[in-house]
């Protein structure tokens, strides 16, 4: 049985986030990294210049559509999460791609197997495990980070 949990300080959306203040406040964040970018606050989504607003530690890597999720996103979403304080918010659009970066995450730092993983991710329902190209960069991503970091 797997051990991996993702941890309570890493929160990611599942949904639109309407109210940057409100999510902010509820889930009692130090510091957000926002995954969306210009395409999205185009069509009325969250800008990161809202998020700057609302937190005074925040990082933004645009990884939503029209763009590929890829190990650059993955070295990029470590780098950001390595370097916010916790409790830290992760959102995108609705939550497939924002619990993917959360749960690879966790398990790259936790040293898990990325089966473990996706497992304890199907469990819990995370956004992400309805879509296979998420999966499979969780998947990769874990493995091939490891494999750099030796």
């Amino acid at each position: 049985m797997s051990t991996f949990s993702l941890p309570s300080d890493i929160v990611f959306n599942r949904g639109r986030v309407e109210d940057a203040a409100a999510l902010a406040a509820e889930t009692r964040a130090a510091s957000w990294l926002l995954l969306t970018g210009d395409e999205f606050t185009a069509m009325g989504g969250l800008s990161y210049a809202e998020v700057q607003r609302t937190i005074s530690r925040s990082e933004n890597v645009p990884s939503d559509p029209p763009r590929t999720l890829d190990l650059n996103h993955a070295r990029q979403h470590v780098a950001a999460l390595d370097a916010l304080p916790r409790p830290t918010l992760v959102t995108c659009r609705m939550g497939p791609r924002s619990s993917a970066a959360a749960y690879m995450y966790a398990g790259l730092r936790a040293g898990a197997d990325a089966d473990d993983v996706i497992m304890q991710a199907q469990l819990r329902d995370a956004p992400f495990v309805q879509s296979a190209e998420c999966i499979a960069w969780v998947r990769s991503s874990i493995e091939a980070l490891r494999a750099e970091e030796g």
